[in-house]
């Protein structure tokens, strides 16, 4: 996305820096480093490092520094809709860049208690693991 830059790579926690641009209204995927693994479909279990950040804002969350992966369930609404949405048909080992306007994560009422306020446009580094 010509608005963010990423650096960091793949299974290692990644940086953002934003440009100042206003972020879009849209769903925006973009693969980072596309894998070479099982394309995940709808219903798969599947295993991902993330980093979520709030759009110009702080990290609001990232399993890097936990040193554990989260494994759900993916295309099935377990997760925020922009997930769903953006990693169903990517492959595992690649890393996707998702930035996602709040109608597809928290809407008007965001999470206030993990600094996500209502409007926010999230942006999340996820690096696919595995499907199970």
């Amino acid at each position: 996305m010509e608005n963010i830059t990423v650096t960091g790579d793949f299974g290692r926690k990644p940086t953002l820096d934003f440009s100042g641009a206003e972020p879009s209204e849209d769903l925006l995927v973009e693969v980072l480093h596309e894998g070479d693994g099982q394309e995940v479909e709808p219903g798969d279990q599947i295993q991902c490092h993330y980093l979520g950040q709030v759009w110009n804002g702080g990290v609001f969350d990232n399993s890097y520094d936990r040193g554990q992966a989260l494994a759900f369930q993916i295309g099935v609404g377990m997760v925020i809709r922009g997930w769903d949405d953006g990693l169903v048909g990517q492959k595992v080992g690649s890393r996707v860049l998702l930035s996602i306007p709040s109608e597809y994560g928290y809407g008007n009422r965001g999470v206030p208690q993990a600094g996500i306020g209502g409007g926010d446009t999230l942006v999340f580094v996820t690096d696919i693991l595995g499907v199970h």
